[in-house]
């Protein structure tokens, strides 16, 4: 074994280059994965952090016992409770202090007249606590707002916002609200809590514009006296709180904020990295393997001559194994560091695109050390491992003739085997995207397909280089068939080492497929089920903004210009048990403005008992018009409810629709999420649009859109999500690229004595570096063809699959110009990756190329 380590130690300090590629592989790999862990390690310990300073001071928080959570949502919605009960709670011994705290949605407008955030993160307003140790904010600059109409805001958002103390601006809430800044606050020492923005008003604004009626809070903040432990508070508080009135520790409170963050940013984001570390680790696999593989079959004499002076399989199998093993270590050393630095540089990041993160130092775990230096030692020695064996096999003859051609990637076996998975994976795919819907069964055949494709490569490698090299002849003439042949040479090398860059080609192929989808779902969506003209909506996504005035679409409703103006509001309810989001609006203009497919029953006879659901859900709830259906408010409330009507497009109504006057007696903070609007006949677009813009600006200016326009803003998160998509495979295609330059500069060296000879033979330096940089081009577009190919059958599998799992229809699209752009880039990636290999060709010493042995 000692003779097997210096045998090793002794190649690699005279081949260092030959493994530059797979060290640069496995370090971005490594460096990719280390960076992810400790940022998602230092995020969770800065909101534990930063939620932990903020309510430091309160020790115990009161609330409704009972939430209601619809599908998708983590926290649900619960019912207020009396803003009297804090003075109840004061007078209970051990109880220092007690405050209402009410919280709601409130969108600030900047000096630009533009809404401040909304783009995810929410938007609160609510009560300033005048205890500060109650308060999770702190008064950094001005006062705290006494009179109507007055407010603090976070200083995060007013720098956003261009606002400063002493400004007047508007505040959605969602009604339109003159306000006054007097003073500006920070968030555990943040000028805000990442992209969320609060609003602090006087708590008699905040009950007038935040709850359904005055005298209600979200829940009350209560800190104990001396010497009274958080336990014992919420043990002194619990006898005499009111039924379905709960206490819980501050700490507790603390930590559900923090599973909150947890739970809907930082476990999405984290696990959405760790994807693409594992993508850029596959793609890493397939360049190591290449390089070792590659090694091995120059190095087979010298390891036949090692066999001749005695050496075993065993010591030559260790010797190879020794090597990847040392180059493993090293280089997964080196990505630990790179991934720390790579933390850092998204710390100092975020902030500078837009994304405050709280501030703190990096966290380094010791498990985010150990897994990825295990993941980028493992990587490497299973990828060396069967070129390791190989080694050992080397027959001791070998040693006495040239090395041949290696054709064995074409074998008969391996074709049989290829078509053998590629069927397999065809039939699972079809049985789990067409017969029986199953996402586990479609992505199992994702998974054959993945695999028949690599095993496929070097047998089709033969056939497809040789008709991408057509044209070559033709345009190039003999430096093109040159490059062609050398791509020929080897199909199992050519096909391992387009591979890498096959598999980078094909995720960017999904994601762009699924993408264009997405955008075709979306225009189709609107395209059948919204009817109107124009649609008005808040400038925002996800959690953030604060909704539309529910007057205003009565405001527009009243213009001359306009047939129909109807307004979907959102309420929540367990019905028969189950949350579920309700739409409430006006039955009878929906369904003048929406498409909503046959209805069974009438929309028109809801009234304050009635209720309209879908197909899809009357049959999941066995229920049908005339069936009773027990619906539970988040105040507490019940009331029996007839389906009356059963209606059949769901996408933009929603799937349970009640009347304004049904919810008006459960309701919080009332909005709109949408406002459709039909133009009276003859008025067009563009008067029509005009009239009702005027008429928007008076409610804080929310878009107006025609629906050609609504269905691509609804879409304009995908392509921010492509962009980021896109950016981080950029990893990946450069590993697959490192893979290319290394095999043709391995290739190179191999064939020294050729190169010398056609140089010997007439062939000018030029005519040399374009034949390699073609031969690369020639692997960089057959990796490219597979991966498109294949991106786009697994794109296809995805839009099917989630088709199959959702009561939405999705719309499969392929977007031809965006595939072209991959391609392009793709064959670009294939010529800068011959550039330093043909380089260096050029410049080999012709007499001491043709004596190479």
């Amino acid at each position: 074994m000692n003779a097997s380590v210096r045998l090793s130690m002794s190649s690699l300090r005279a081949h260092k280059r030959r493994f530059a590629g797979t060290f640069l592989a496995v370090f971005l790999g490594v460096a990719f994965l280390a960076g992810t862990l400790v940022m998602g390690d230092t995020l969770r310990a800065d909101f534990d952090t930063m939620f932990g300073d903020a309510t430091s001071g309160t020790d115990a928080v009161v609330r409704s016992a009972d939430a209601i959570t619809t599908p998708g949502e983590s926290q649900g919605v619960r019912q207020p409770v009396s803003t009297s009960l804090a003075k109840t709670i004061t007078q209970i011994p051990g109880v220092a202090a007690a405050a209402p705290s009410i919280q709601g949605a409130g969108q600030l407008v900047g000096a630009n007249g533009k809404p401040i955030g909304g783009k995810g993160p929410p938007t609160l307003a609510g009560n300033w606590i005048t205890d500060p140790k109650l308060n999770p904010y702190r008064l950094a600059e001005g006062r705290t707002p006494t009179a109507t109409g007055e407010v603090v805001v976070n200083r995060g958002a007013a720098d956003k916002g261009h606002l400063k103390i002493g400004d007047t601006t508007t505040l959605r809430t969602p009604n339109p609200v003159k306000v006054k800044i007097v003073g500006l606050a920070t968030f555990a020492g943040e000028d805000g809590m990442a992209q969320v923005t609060f609003t602090g008003m006087t708590q008699t604004d905040a009950e007038r514009y935040l709850t359904a009626k005055p005298g209600e809070a979200s829940s009350i903040s209560v800190r104990a006296g001396p010497g009274v432990s958080q336990r014992q508070l919420v043990d002194r508080l619990t006898p005499v709180l009111p039924k379905g009135v709960e206490a819980i520790t501050g700490q507790q409170s603390a930590q559900e904020n923090t599973d909150m963050i947890s739970a809907q940013f930082l476990t999405i984001f984290t696990t959405f990295l760790l994807v693409f570390s594992a993508i850029a680790l596959l793609v890493a696999t397939f360049s190591i393997h290449n390089t070792f593989a590659i090694v091995i079959a120059q190095r087979t004499r010298e390891n036949a001559l090692l066999r001749a002076l005695g050496a075993s399989r065993r010591q030559v199998t260790a010797a190879t194994v020794t090597e990847a093993s040392v180059v493993a270590v090293t280089a997964s050393t080196a990505g630990l560091a790179g991934g720390i630095a790579i933390a850092a540089g998204l710390q100092a990041l975020f902030p500078a695109i837009g994304f405050p993160f709280p501030g703190g130092d990096l966290v380094i775990r010791p498990l985010s050390m150990a897994l990825p230096l295990a993941v980028g030692v493992l990587v490497c020695l299973a990828s060396a491992l069967m070129p390791a064996v190989r080694a050992g096999r080397t027959a001791t003859l070998a040693a006495l003739r040239e090395t041949a051609v290696d054709e064995s990637g074409a074998s008969r076996p391996r074709a049989v085997i290829g078509m053998t998975l590629a069927t397999l994976a065809v039939a699972t795919t079809l049985t789990g995207v067409l017969v029986s819907p199953s996402l586990l069964l479609a992505g199992l055949g994702a998974l054959l397909a993945l695999i028949a494709f690599v095993v496929l490569g070097p047998v089709a490698s033969s056939t497809a280089v040789r008709v991408l090299g057509v044209p070559l002849d033709r345009l190039r003439g003999i430096t093109g068939g040159l490059a062609r042949r050398n791509a020929l040479r080897n199909p199992r090398r050519t096909a391992a080492t387009a591979s890498a860059l096959m598999i980078g080609v094909a995720v960017v192929s999904l994601f762009t497929v699924f993408g264009a989808s997405l955008k075709a779902t979306m225009d189709q969506t609107v395209s059948r089920s919204f009817a109107g003209d124009v649609a008005v909506s808040t400038p925002s996504f996800g959690a953030g903004g604060s909704g539309l005035s529910p007057q205003l679409a009565g405001a527009i409703a009243k213009l001359p210009e306009v047939d129909t103006a109807v307004g979907l509001g959102r309420g929540v309810a367990e019905v028969n048990g189950k949350g579920r989001a309700l739409t409430v609006t006006d039955p009878t203009a929906l369904a003048r403005t929406f498409d909503l497919g046959k209805v069974q029953g009438s929309l028109t006879t809801l009234g304050t008992d009635g209720i309209a659901i879908t197909r899809t859900e009357a049959n999941r709830q066995h229920l049908t018009t005339g069936s009773k259906a027990q619906l539970t408010f988040t105040d507490g409330k019940k009331k029996t409810f007839t389906v009356r009507a059963v209606y059949g497009e769901s996408e933009l109504a929603g799937d349970y629709v009640i009347t304004r006057a049904a919810w008006s007696p459960h309701r919080t903070q009332d909005s709109d999420t949408l406002i459709a609007v039909s133009f009276t006949k003859g008025v067009s677009t563009a008067k029509g649009k005009a009239a009702v813009e005027k008429i928007a600006d008076r409610y804080g200016a929310p878009q107006v859109q025609t629906r050609h326009e609504y269905a691509q803003s609804s879409a304009g998160g995908i392509d921010m999500m492509l962009t980021l998509v896109y950016a981080l495979l950029a990893l990946a295609v450069l590993i697959a690229l490192l893979g290319i330059a290394n095999t043709l500069t391995l290739a190179i060296h191999e064939r020294t004595r050729e190169l010398g000879l056609l140089r010997a033979v007439g062939q000018t330096r030029p005519q040399l570096r374009a034949m390699i940089r073609w031969e690369s081009i020639l692997l960089a577009a057959f990796g490219t063809l597979g991966g498109l190919t294949l991106g786009a059958f697994l794109g296809w599998v995805l839009v099917k699959a989630s088709d199959g799992a959702s009561d939405s229809t999705f719309a499969f699209a392929v977007p031809p110009q965006q595939l072209l752009l991959v391609a392009l880039v793709g064959l670009t990636a294939g010529a800068l990756a011959g550039l330093r290999p043909a380089r260096r060709a050029a410049h080999l010493d012709l007499l001491r190329a043709i004596a190479t042995e």
